[in-house]
């Protein structure tokens, strides 16, 4: 065969091949519809039988047993006892099937039953979607308290969460991105502050798909040690990032240890420097967020931070810390926020 006919043979056979693929993400998208349909129908049947029969909880669970043994036998471990109560917490947390999604699977939908507030499975539902999560993506998400987090802005922010959930259409504000605190816990570093900020950073580059899931939607990736210049001094920021749903530059100051008026200052310059030399037609205004591992709260509320309007600073857990302990910082922060806002307000 000669080389011309091996080039043109090579581009019929990526042809062909590609048809296949296609098929086969067809058949697979449309077996994961059919069989998450399925169990949701399962789901139904079995509450309506439990509802019809005796009301006393032994009937249920005798009931459950002894569709599971029957079912095991012909069709395998997919209705063990434990799938058949999963199928029937489907239909109990979605009880119309117009609500399901198909576009995401089983594996997915299991994972979504364990999150409780209405809201918060909504919002984890259209982010799996619309970014497309696996099902591993997910769980991390949802164990990170990845919602709760995302709520630690100010008032209008939170209000922005929950109807981002029934409405995609709503324009962002820079605040609405920041969560804190962010859970790198995927970096594998220990929980000290005996590293450099150096070594921090290399572990976010390594890990950089990670960190831009951790980071929210619409970021991509610019420049790590970015030189800014002035009058022969040499100035670095660790991190810029570019959100293309905002339109704006996000420039990120990595700190090992807890937050002073030097960490403030030197961002607000980088911000302003990005403003002036930087940023193109269209763009909106330049975001600083400062990862620090404390944050005195005297600082914040006596610096531009306060203002939450283009610079921020988070703290950043090297581990997933218990979900218990997590929840608890999350409502602190929140409670905090909220009573100084009601005082700025009254």
């Amino acid at each position: 065969m000669t080389k011309s006919l091996t080039t043109s043979f090579e581009s019929f056979y990526d042809r062909v091949r590609g048809i296949i693929e296609t098929a086969r993400g067809k058949i697979y998208r449309e077996v994961n519809v059919v069989m998450v349909k399925a169990y949701w129908q399962i789901g139904r049947a079995i509450l309506e039988e439990e509802q019809q029969g005796d009301k006393r909880a032994e009937y249920g669970k005798a009931l459950l047993e002894e569709l599971a043994e029957l079912l095991t036998q012909r069709y395998g471990k997919s209705f063990t006892n434990r799938n058949l109560r999963y199928m029937r917490q489907f239909y109990i947390v979605f009880p119309k099937w117009n609500a399901v999604r198909s576009e995401l699977s089983w594996t997915h939908y299991r994972l979504l039953f364990r999150v409780e507030k209405e809201t918060a499975r909504a919002y984890y539902m259209n982010e799996a979607i619309e970014c497309n999560w696996s099902t591993r993506t997910l769980e991390r998400q949802i164990n990170s308290l990845y919602y709760e987090r995302t709520l630690m802005t100010r008032k209008e922010g939170r209000a922005f969460i929950k109807r981002e959930a029934e409405d995609k259409k709503e324009v962002m504000e820079p605040s609405h991105i920041i969560k804190d605190p962010y859970v790198l816990d995927f970096l594998d570093l220990k929980a000290s502050t005996g590293f450099y900020e150096k070594k921090l950073e290399q572990a976010l580059i390594d890990k950089l798909q990670e960190f831009l899931l951790e980071l929210g939607k619409g970021f991509s990736f610019v420049r790590r040690q970015y030189r800014i210049s002035s009058e022969g001094n040499h100035f670095y920021v660790d991190l810029v990032f570019y959100n293309y749903i905002l339109k704006c530059f996000l420039l990120i100051d990595l700190k090992s240890g807890e937050l002073n008026h030097q960490d403030i200052g030197q961002m607000d310059f980088y911000v302003r420097f990005f403003e002036d030399q930087l940023k193109q037609e269209g763009d909106n205004s330049t975001i600083g967020l400062i990862l620090c591992t404390e944050k005195d709260k005297t600082i914040v509320k006596y610096s531009v931070l306060s203002e939450g309007k283009q610079i921020f600073a988070s703290k950043y857990k090297l581990y997933l810390p218990d979900e218990k302990i997590l929840r608890e910082e999350i409502r602190k922060e929140r409670d905090l926020l909220e009573r100084e806002q009601d005082l700025q307000e009254g």
